[in-house]
């Protein structure tokens, strides 16, 4: 039941990152390394943060998008492992189509 779980849990994020990414093409999500220091900048202009606040938030975003790269590479690496060799291309290929 846990990997049925994971299972649409992944196709799932797969499927919003490709419809996330059609609409903002110009911006990289906020738990890549390329759009944390935008999104941080964003908070902290809208939010007025202070220094100590900005620096506790740098941390808060770097946690998670560690968290969240270990979370789709251990669910990859769990999906892969129960799908025979045609399957993983095909999901291989969605998830390139998906980038």
């Amino acid at each position: 039941m846990l990997l049925v779980f994971l299972a649409g849990g992944m196709v799932g994020a797969v499927v919003m990152s490709a419809s996330h990414k059609r609409l903002h093409a110009s911006s990289a999500p906020m738990w890549d390394s390329a759009g944390q220091a935008p999104y941080l900048e964003r908070l902290k202009r809208d939010l007025d943060l202070t220094a100590e606040q900005t620096e506790q938030m740098e941390t808060i975003l770097d946690d998670f998008t560690q968290l969240y790269r270990t979370v789709l590479t251990d669910g990859k690496a769990r999906i892969l492992q129960i799908l025979d060799p045609e399957q993983r291309r095909k999901f291989e290929r969605m998830i390139e189509e998906a980038r």
